[in-house]
């Protein structure tokens, strides 16, 4: 058991003299499983936070009202935080993860090796949030740090997770992992989630994240495979070092299932889409959106028209398929309709 008792004797003058406690709720497995077992064994959790990309699959936005539903009926309020860009120069605003790699024509940052986009989209949010948190200002002021509460199990991967944050020590978080505390591997949260007659969340992830397991593309609806060859096709003409968002292929052996580096090669040679929508939308609709972003840049920002507003566009017309001489593209039709 990790010891959580050492704190500034500053914190006995409040009436709450133990430091609060927040938990990131990431609405996957572990995270789930994690506060069932807190809140119902009567273990202190003051607030948990889910911090929102934007992009995640829909299956999480249908479970998160059932799970909130369930803590806040026993007491433990759950917010939803989101990072909130401000700075857009002359590009269209974006609200999203998604929204962000259109805009920049980049891909999520672990396709590179890096994590940043953890850190931008769920840890900062959090953080922000628990700044302007009462029992946390108080705790800080008197020297203290808040018990923030992870839901890494002793899986391989989680294990990995883990060695990369052990011994990390923050100036305003003491970090607890109570999953590791009980030795719980993934089939012992879902075990427990079951126990406690809720429905088993799906991995929580964004639909395009680079670390999504070949056969989970086969379990995702069309528009969002189509919003993955856009995203691809729009970062392309910048790639030097990967394929796409899965990086590099995987040849398939010592176990592992063979793909391609580009989730979009995996797509066309699955039929998960028809051919012909992938090229078109590979070939045609970057262009498109790039013009799009030009032709709003220099319109007042409080008035210019959202990125996401241009990807519901791209929804609505399947990628712009069954346009003909005579029908407007994606970008001249979202021009005609927003005017």
């Amino acid at each position: 058991m990790i010891e959580l008792t050492a704190r500034p004797p500053q914190l006995d003058f409040f009436e709450d003299a133990e430091s609060p406690v927040m938990a990131a709720a990431g609405l996957g497995v572990d995270s789930v499983a994690m506060l069932i077992h807190m809140v119902e064994n009567g273990e202190r959790v003051d607030v948990a936070l889910f911090a929102d990309t934007g992009s995640e699959r829909p299956q999480t936005y249908e479970y998160l009202p059932i799970f909130k539903a369930w803590l806040e009926e026993r007491g433990v309020p759950f917010h939803v935080v989101r990072y909130e860009p401000k700075n857009f120069k002359n590009y269209p605003p974006y609200r999203t993860l998604e929204a962000n790699l259109l805009v920049n024509g980049t891909l999520p940052s672990k396709t590179f090796g890096y994590g940043s986009c953890s850190q931008k989209w769920k840890i900062a949010p959090q953080e922000r949030w628990t700044e302007s948190w009462e029992p946390a200002r108080r705790c800080w002021a008197a020297g203290g740090k808040v018990i923030k509460l992870i839901g890494y199990d002793c899986s391989p991967a989680d294990q990995k997770r883990y060695k990369d944050r052990e011994g990390y020590d923050d100036p305003k978080y003491l970090y607890r992992y109570p999953l590791r505390e009980l030795g719980w591997k993934r089939e012992d949260c879902i075990e427990r989630i079951k126990q406690a007659g809720l429905p088993v969340p799906i991995k929580s992830a964004c639909f395009f994240c680079p670390v999504t397991k070949a056969h989970e593309l086969h379990d995702l609806e069309k528009s969002l495979l189509r919003r993955i060859v856009l995203i691809e096709a729009r970062a392309k003409p910048r790639l030097t070092t990967v394929q796409g968002l899965w990086r590099t292929p995987v040849k398939g052996c010592r176990g592992a299932t063979p793909r391609p580096g580009s989730m979009t090669e995996y797509i066309l040679e699955k039929g998960l889409l028809p051919e012909e929508e992938v090229r078109m939308i590979a070939e045609k609709t970057p262009q498109q959106l790039i013009s799009w972003q030009e032709s709003v840049g220099g319109i007042e920002l409080s008035k210019r028209p959202d990125m996401q507003q241009w990807i519901e566009f791209f929804n609505m017309t399947s990628g712009d398929l069954m346009r003909t001489p005579s029908t407007p593209t994606i970008s001249e039709g979202f021009q005609k309709k927003a005017a």
